[in-house]
C-alpha cells in the first residue's frame, strides 16, 4: 500500500483555508474569491468544504485498511461514536458562547455534517465492494436531482428548494441558518447525502492510487480524474446548477474533480520531485485538522466576550489594522494571522508529539 504525503499536504492545506476564509476582520471587507457564491455558480472558496470531505474519504481509506474493511461490532461502536462526538461538538460550537437560547440554536453546521457523511460512508465502504460503493455513489447523483424535479419551477432557487422545504418542516426555521436573509441551512438534511457522496469519492480515489504500481502513474491518472470530472461537472451545470447551498450533484463532481487536480499537483512536488521541506507547514497544520478547526472557531468566538474602548475585542482589532491599512487588506491581514497562529499552535502540538483525534 503506497503512502502519499501529497494527501497530507492537501488535508493542512484545506484546514488552513477553512481558518482564513472562517475568520476575517470583517463579513463587510472581504477580497471576493475568498467569499462563497451567492447562490448558483462557485468561488475558491466554495472548494475548501469539499475538499475536507475528500480528505475525510481518503483518511477513511487508511483507517479501515488496518481492518481489512471488515464490518463488526468494535468497528461499527467506533464510527458510531465518532459520528455523534462530531455531530455533539458542532452543536455546542453552535451554541458557544452559550449567551442564545435554545429557541434560537441552530441544529446544523459544519462538523454536524461531516459527522453525518462520515457515518452513512463509512458503513456504505465496510459494507459493500469497490463497484457496489461506486454504483451507490452514483444512485445518489441520479437521485438526488430527480427530487428536485418533482419541485417543479423554481426548484432551484433560494425560496423554493425542497432542501429548505424539509428543514423548515423538520428543524423548523429558527433552529436554521439566518445569513442568507430567509431560513435556509447551507448544511440542510437532505443536502448532505450528496455530501456523502464526496466522501465516498475521497475514499475510492485513495484506493485506486494506493494500488497503482507507481506515483508517476497516480499523478496521470488524478490528472485525468481531474479534468474529465471538471468537464463534466460543467456540463451538467447546464440542467443542474453547480451550487454549494444546495450541495448539487454538479457540484460534487465538479469539486472531486479540482481536489485531484490539487492532489495531483502535490504529489508531483512532494511524491515525484521530493520537494518536502518547503511543504513542511502544510504537513504540520494537516496533523491535528478537527482539533485546531474546533479551536480556532472557539477562540475567535471567544473574542464577543471582551471589549476594549466599548467595541468589542473583534471588532477593536480590525478597526486597529484598517486604521493603517486598507480595509480588504486589513480584513485578509487579520485572518492570515490567525492562519498564522494556529499553524504555530499546531507545530506546538506535533513538537510534543500530541495528536488529538476527533
Amino acid at each position: 500500500m503506497q503512502r502519499y504525503l501529497a494527501l497530507d499536504a492537501l488535508r493542512g492545506l484545506t484546514i488552513a483555508l477553512m481558518i482564513l476564509v472562517n475568520t476575517p476582520g470583517s463579513w463587510e471587507f472581504v477580497y471576493a474569491p475568498l467569499l462563497h457564491a451567492s447562490w448558483h455558480g462557485i468561488t475558491p472558496t466554495d472548494l475548501v468544504f469539499p475538499f475536507f470531505l475528500f480528505i475525510v474519504g481518503s483518511a477513511m481509506y487508511f483507517a479501515f485498511k488496518k481492518q481489512d474493511f471488515t464490518l463488526d461490532t468494535d468497528s461499527a461502536i467506533k464510527v458510531f461514536k465518532r459520528s455523534i462526538t462530531m455531530f455533539l461538538i458542532g452543536l455546542a460550537l453552535n451554541a458557544y458562547p452559550f449567551t442564545s437560547s435554545i429557541e434560537s440554536l441552530r441544529i446544523m453546521g459544519v462538523l454536524q455534517r461531516i459527522g453525518i457523511a462520515y457515518f452513512f460512508a463509512a458503513f456504505i465502504v465496510l459494507s459493500f465492494k469497490r463497484q457496489q460503493v461506486l454504483l451507490i455513489s452514483l444512485h445518489i447523483l441520479v437521485v438526488y436531482p430527480f427530487i428536485f424535479s418533482l419541485s417543479g419551477e423554481g426548484a432551484y432557487s433560494l425560496e423554493m428548494n425542497v432542501v429548505r422545504d424539509i428543514d423548515l418542516a423538520i428543524l423548523t426555521a429558527g433552529h436554521m441558518y439566518s445569513g442568507m436573509g430567509i431560513a435556509f441551512d447551507p448544511e440542510g438534511l437532505l443536502s448532505t447525502l450528496p455530501s456523502v457522496v464526496s466522501v465516498l469519492f475521497g475514499f475510492e480515489v485513495t484506493r485506486f492510487i494506493s494500488q497503482l504500481d507507481s506515483k508517476k502513474s497516480s499523478f496521470k491518472k488524478l490528472l485525468q480524474f481531474g479534468v474529465i470530472a471538471i468537464a463534466f461537472g460543467l456540463l451538467l451545470d447546464l440542467i443542474i446548477p453547480i451550487n454549494k447551498a444546495l450541495w448539487t450533484s454538479s457540484f460534487v463532481i465538479y469539486t472531486t474533480g479540482f481536489a485531484c487536480l490539487i492532489l495531483a499537483l502535490f504529489v508531483y512536488i512532494i511524491d515525484l520531485n521530493q520537494i518536502e521541506k518547503p511543504m513542511t507547514p502544510l504537513f504540520i497544520y494537516g496533523t491535528n485538522p478537527l482539533f485546531i478547526y474546533v479551536l480556532s472557531w472557539v477562540w475567535v468566538a471567544s473574542y464577543g466576550l471582551f471589549q476594549v474602548d466599548d467595541l468589542g475585542l473583534h471588532q477593536w482589532m480590525f478597526a486597529s489594522l484598517s486604521t493603517v491599512l486598507p480595509e480588504k487588506f486589513a480584513s485578509f491581514v487579520f485572518a492570515f494571522s490567525h492562519v498564522a497562529f494556529f499553524g504555530w499552535l499546531s507545530k506546538l502540538l506535533y513538537d510534543r508529539k500530541i495528536f488529538i483525534k476527533i
